[in-house]
């Protein structure tokens, strides 16, 4: 095999192994996120590719945060009674929404109650 074919795969099969390690490490949700207890079921979500909108449907103000397939950060909530908050969309590379997830308050940005 010649030299030059030799480096043509060496670059292929380099650049097929980044690729395939990128996938991994994109597709793990957020360990942090993944951590928290979910939202109550009263606390709904609903997407599209440019917001996120979350709902609370319960009697108490609860503070939340949206989990990501790629395992973005998302900012922890507060968000009152029969109120909702807004969140980033999945855009278009698919980074869909994929719990919704109770965070600490004190760490808690801005506030619907």
């Amino acid at each position: 095999m010649s030299r030059m074919k030799r480096m043509k795969r060496t670059l292929a099969l380099s650049a097929a192994t980044a690729a395939g390690l990128l996938m991994t490490v994109t597709a793990t949700p957020s360990v942090a996120a993944s951590t928290q207890p979910p939202a109550p079921a009263c606390v709904e979500y609903y997407q599209s590719w440019r917001y996120t909108d979350v709902v609370n449907n319960c009697a108490e103000t609860v503070a939340v945060t949206v989990e990501y397939t790629n395992g973005q950060d998302a900012p922890c909530r507060v968000i009152g009674p029969r109120a909702w908050a807004t969140f980033a969309g999945y855009g278009t590379d698919g980074n869909y929404a994929i719990a919704v997830r109770t965070c600490e308050t004190t760490v808690a940005e801005g506030s619907d109650a």
